[in-house]
């Protein structure tokens, strides 16, 4: 639980239309190129998560691990080379399978937590240099620059397995000193990274992994700041992540944010910043993982991020004859092919003003072309009404059409105020995620704070999109597997406010759904729109069965037709909503739906 508090948030519109405001000049191919590839591929995929006979040990199944988590020796781990086909191993198919797939840009694991480098070091002698003529490196870059697309390098530059010094969590058993580290830092991390920068052409990006700030670990940020300068000495335009260890708000200097693995954006930012993410789980190839996302939701995994300003970088293992799996590289082609028809909504593009969650039907981007502002929506259900509405943009468009649309025919459209409707054909012209487009002759103007007309013609008002609040609430998140949805715990008289936008005039239903406990009646809750108020005496709504036969038993919410209200023009509207429960009673609001 925690106290909700309901505040007005004011959308700023941006002076650079739509732009990031806080990207530097290195970063901006990066903003542009929103779509990468990140490749997994080392000693640990010849294990395939698997080491005598011995799956790894942990759930996560992170194959990239198995010589931490198995406890295996280095030479022994080194016993992996022997099942890689050399031969047949060829970076370039990696760089064409990206460029097929829509990405910019492509990242390998030069050095990951085994310590094992894939090029020709000079530094010690866990490199593959020592095994073979191959240099990975050497050949990516040249793939890389061959087909146009930039490369960046992981480089695990915290956690080390191989060398005496490096980070190995088992350290937290043993201990090694600030000064042993520092043996390590500038024995191996320092002579490394002058190598990649220096021997392989231009590196558009490092991108390092240490997933804790700095002061939560043995890396000191005078260490920290030693591998920065380095960088910026030998490649000033060479991109550095906040997994170096020092986030964004630390050190301006960081170009661009890393969130979690897996982790989506969850709201605009103006800085630069990118999710790593996966087709099935495991980063480096697993044969056991079958936990494959299906092609609409990476999509959408994409959309979501460039839709707040974000990137995504998608991960291949490939086995250790350089094969790439080929769940993944059917989803990747199949997202290239609808980059070929969409990528205009997501190549340079960026967020819009509206909020992130008003409307039902999927995601905004925005894009300022030749001086026409562009708004992109990605419809994630082709609605059976062809109707898509458009709530919070008071600007009206010069004209719409389907980005699939090589003649880009007008599509037509109504629009009052803040709403726009426009007609869209019976079928979707995408299976996945259509997109159609509005152009505006300006930037366009919106008005902010208003729920969403949904793709059904209602309005659901619930506790996350109130615009203001009065006396005390306390937000309770979904739980009991979402058996128990989201709602607003109120012991007290307690007010909550409202702003929808209704286009056309008329009488419509409210409907209220809530959860009461008390075995009579006590206390009240009224909806309120200017002079107009209904009154609903609280009624028990009593248990019921989360799932059959677990003895799942749960708070009932239960809808309840409060009665109608009239609209008696197109315009805006301020609903309140005031519950005032009886002495020492509790009630649980979830939501008002108007329609």
């Amino acid at each position: 639980m925690k106290y909700l508090s309901f505040t007005l948030l004011l959308f700023m519109i941006s002076t650079l239309a739509g732009a990031q405001k806080l990207t530097n000049e290195r970063a901006q191919w990066f903003t542009d190129a929103r779509f990468g590839m990140f490749i997994h591929w080392g000693v640990y995929s010849g294990a395939e998560g698997y080491w005598k006979g011995e799956k790894l040990r942990h759930g996560n199944n992170y194959a990239e691990w198995i010589m931490y988590r198995n406890r295996i020796d280095k030479e022994e781990y080194l016993t992996l080379l022997e099942k890689f086909d050399w031969d047949e191993i060829d970076p370039e198919q990696w760089v064409i399978l990206a460029k097929k797939s829509g990405m910019k840009y492509v990242t390998i694991t030069a050095k990951h937590h085994d310590g094992f480098g894939l090029w020709h070091s000079e530094t010690g002698d866990f490199h593959l240099g020592n095994y073979t003529d191959r240099d990975i490196i050497k050949e990516l870059s040249e793939a890389c620059h061959k087909h146009g697309l930039k490369l960046g390098l992981y480089y695990s530059h915290w956690v080390d397995w191989e060398h005496e010094f490096g980070w190995d969590h088992s350290k937290e058993l043993s201990s090694i000193s600030a000064d042993e580290y520092d043996k390590y830092w500038q024995e191996k991390v320092i002579p490394q990274v002058r190598e990649l920068l220096t021997n392989y052409g231009e590196i558009s990006m490092l991108w390092f992994d240490m997933w804790i700030h700095h002061s939560e670990s043995i890396v000191t940020k005078e260490q920290l700041l030693q591998l920065k300068s380095l960088i910026r000495d030998l490649q000033p335009d060479c991109l550095v992540n906040s997994r170096l260890g020092l986030s964004i708000e630390e050190d301006p200097d960081i170009d661009f944010k890393t969130l979690g693995d897996n982790q989506l954006g969850s709201r605009k930012e103006e800085f630069p910043w990118q999710s790593p993410a996966t087709v099935a789980h495991s980063w480096g190839f697993h044969r056991s993982d079958t936990e494959w996302k299906s092609t609409s939701t990476l999509i959408k995994s994409l959309i979501n991020n460039v839709s707040l300003n974000g990137n995504l970088m998608l991960n291949i293992g490939p086995r250790a004859n350089g094969e790439v799996p080929f769940e993944i590289s059917q989803r990747m082609l199949e997202m290239g092919k609808w980059l070929e028809v969409n990528g205009e909504s997501i190549y340079g593009a960026g967020a819009f003003d509206l909020d992130k969650d008003l409307h039902d039907w999927g995601r905004i981007t925005f894009k300022n072309e030749n001086n026409i502002s562009k708004l992109y929506l990605h419809v994630y259900t082709w609605p059976l009404g062809k109707k898509i509405p458009l709530t919070g943009v008071t600007s009206t468009p010069s004209r719409i059409y389907l980005l699939a649309d090589k003649q880009k025919s007008p599509l037509e459209f109504s629009h009052v105020g803040a709403f726009t409707e426009i007609q869209i054909p019976a079928l979707a012209p995408d299976p996945y995620v259509s997109v159609i487009v509005l152009e505006y002759p300006g930037y366009p103007e919106i008005t902010d704070n208003l729920v969403g007309k949904s793709i059904t013609g209602g309005f659901s008002l619930t506790p996350l999109n109130a615009v203001s609040e009065m006396g005390e609430a306390i937000i309770v998140s979904e739980s009991i597997f979402a058996t128990v949805p989201l709602h607003v715990l109120i012991e007290d008289p307690a007010n909550l406010q409202w702003k929808i936008y209704v286009d056309m005039p008329g009488t419509k239903n409210i409907d209220l759904s809530y959860s009461y406990q008390g075995e009579v009646n006590k206390g009240n809750l009224s909806i309120a729109k200017g002079n107009q108020r209904l009154t609903h005496n609280i009624q028990p709504t009593g248990k019921t069965i989360g799932e059959p036969n677990q003895n799942w038993v749960i708070d009932n919410f239960k809808s309840h037709r409060i009665g109608q209200v009239y609209f008696p023009e197109a315009g805006y509207y301020d609903i309140e909503l005031v519950v005032s429960p009886g002495p020492q009673e509790e009630i649980k609001f979830q939501w008002i739906w108007i329609r």
